[in-house]
């Protein structure tokens, strides 16, 4: 399993960024990938909430089933089972006058051909820097709201 970490800082607070975290039109405004929520039990992100979404990697469409395990001013923290697992990350601290978001992204390995090439897509992305861009975005997006 590989785990890819980034952090940045904004002028907000914890909450502000735990808002753009867990609204899906916000999401959809940093996500590295370009993804159509299916389905989701809440309006937005709570701990215990479940949505399905579906995107392409890779040129593969695939579809996750993601769960909400902790959503709070301190921490998101989710997973999203497919053709291969993430578990997401995603610590909110004060920081002086901004808040910093540090996240953290763990691939667990994907199961059959299309699992492998996901999972092989899913870390080149991460690798190139994709957490990164997303992270720098999630910053942007809470200091405009």
């Amino acid at each position: 399993m590989d785990r890819w970490t980034s952090t940045a800082r904004a002028k907000t607070t914890p909450d502000g960024l735990l808002e753009v975290l867990t609204h899906p039109q916000r999401i959809r405004s940093w996500s590295p990938v370009d993804f159509e929520l299916d389905e989701l039990d809440t309006r937005r992100l709570v701990a215990g909430s479940m949505a399905r979404v579906t995107g392409k990697v890779a040129g593969v469409r695939v579809s996750f089933l993601v769960e909400v395990h902790r959503a709070d001013a301190t921490r998101l923290e989710l997973s999203a089972d497919g053709p291969i697992g993430l578990d997401v990350r995603y610590d909110l601290a004060e920081a002086g006058k901004c808040a910093e978001v540090t996240a953290s992204v763990q691939v667990r390995r994907g199961r059959g051909m299309t699992g492998r090439v996901v999972a092989g897509a899913a870390a080149s992305l991460l690798s190139a820097g994709a957490l990164d861009g997303a992270v720098g975005r999630i910053a942007q997006v809470a200091e405009a709201a």
